[in-house]
């Protein structure tokens, strides 16, 4: 079933079926006797946009018994009609795959991925089709919350006109066996939501739904997250990572802000974290990471392009377009053999430079201001007054190159008061 299936819109649709009304109902046989109530509605977690009914949880005696979906002649607000006078007195036991809409989706967070919002789901449609009967909608209106508190028929007829209701298509679940998020279409979606409205979402969520949604995201995107969140928070999301998964995090942020977001731990956890990492990302970090905030160091990116006099402008293209990690720096550094620095070139003299000239032509004043790695944050602001640049270069003692601080990581620096999110919010 698809999207299309739905051809009346669920709100005025007569074969929509409110799962607050069904839970607590009768199950009754075809003689009308009843033969228990219902205690959940059991769907299947699958590839298909909507779940299928598979049944329902009813209390018949003292028992949890399970009814499965061919079992079911119709469904109705507060009624269960069977097709036989068959009594189920089979336990239940969940089965791979299955989901309780009652214990395990109502009232619990989802992501409208449409609105790039978190909700709650305040009740649940269920329409019966002629393909069988399946999840469709979620309402997350505070109505639907207040009707609940409502008795009986009247709740009835109140859940018959939904408040804020969601193509359940459009919905992120993080909910199922185990806590486990179930994907699908809207799983990629996520992926398409800019960082920060994705650090937005994580900021709404709960701990485990958070954990889940970050662990989903391609590690660029989620590196991209990240960023976008005060370092505390990415410190925190980091260590709530599985290993693997931080430890490519941590490779896809930028240097500074992966840093960044390790002196905010505590030192058992960056010695783990580091510990995720090859050796020699890890003495790289590391590095970065024993820097003073309030030095020139403590907010460097390592990310650095080296080129010698006699490389062509063509090779260094060549060398730029095979690097992904060289996106978003403005310049390259040109160092003699010794390894010191000679120049700063930006992007925009090698785009427009003859391919085949040495970066020697390229080179000569004005030469670029530098600042010395344990430069006060101070000094760096007056430096990059004085060159009025997007970039500063960073070097140690010997005049080495060793990183470069970049103008918006100098505004993150200055701006201590108010962190990512609050500014990303304004």
């Amino acid at each position: 079933m698809t999207g299309g299936d739905l051809t009346t819109p669920p709100a005025t649709d007569p074969a929509l079926v409110a799962v607050t009304t069904l839970v607590r109902g009768r199950v009754v046989n075809p003689a009308g006797d009843e033969v228990g109530r219902v205690v959940d509605v059991v769907v299947r977690w699958d590839e298909e946009p909507y779940p299928a009914l598979t049944g329902m949880i009813v209390k018949v005696g003292g028992r949890r018994a399970f009814v499965p979906v061919d079992a079911i002649e119709r469904l109705s607000p507060r009624l269960v009609e069977l097709g036989s006078a068959r009594v189920f007195l089979e336990e239940y036991e969940r089965r791979d795959g299955e989901v309780l809409l009652a214990e395990d989706v109502l009232d619990h967070q989802l992501v409208d991925v449409s609105g790039a919002r978190v909700v709650r789901a305040a009740d649940l449609y269920l329409a019966v089709l002629p393909t069988g009967t399946r999840l469709v909608a979620v309402d997350v209106g505070l109505k639907a919350l207040a009707r609940r508190m409502v008795p009986g028929r009247r709740a009835a007829r109140a859940a018959a006109r939904p408040d804020a209701v969601l193509d359940w298509a459009a919905v992120q679940h993080f909910t199922g066996p185990e806590g486990r998020v179930r994907l699908r279409e809207s799983g990629a979606r996520l992926q398409k939501l800019r960082p920060d409205q994705l650090a937005d979402l994580l900021d709404d969520l709960g701990r485990s739904e958070r954990r889940w949604l970050l662990a989903q995201l391609d590690a660029e995107v989620a590196a991209d997250v990240l960023e976008e969140a005060p370092p505390s928070r990415a410190a925190e999301l980091l260590e709530e990572a599985l290993p693997e998964h931080a430890a490519a995090m941590l490779l896809a942020m930028e240097p500074d802000e992966a840093a960044e977001a390790l002196r905010e731990v505590d030192e058992s956890t960056r010695r783990r974290l580091l510990g995720s990492l090859e050796v020699e990302d890890a003495d790289r970090l590391g590095a970065l990471v024993r820097f003073s905030a309030k030095t020139a160091g403590g907010h460097m990116t390592s990310r650095l392009v080296l080129a010698r006099l006699e490389d062509t402008v063509a090779g260094v293209r060549d060398q730029l377009r095979a690097d992904p990690d060289t996106t978003g720096l403005d310049a390259i550094v040109v160092v003699g053999d010794d390894g010191r620095l000679i120049d700063d070139i930006s992007m925009l003299e090698l785009l427009v430079a003859d391919p085949d000239a040495p970066l020697a032509t390229l080179t000569g004043p004005p030469y670029p201001l530098v600042v010395r790695v344990d430069a006060e944050l101070g000094e760096v602001v007056e430096r990059f007054i004085d060159q009025r640049g997007s970039s500063i270069v960073v070097v140690d003692d010997d005049r080495r190159p060793v990183g470069r601080i970049l103008a918006d990581d100098l505004v993150d620096a200055l701006v201590p008061v108010l962190d990512r999110g609050e500014r990303r919010r304004a």
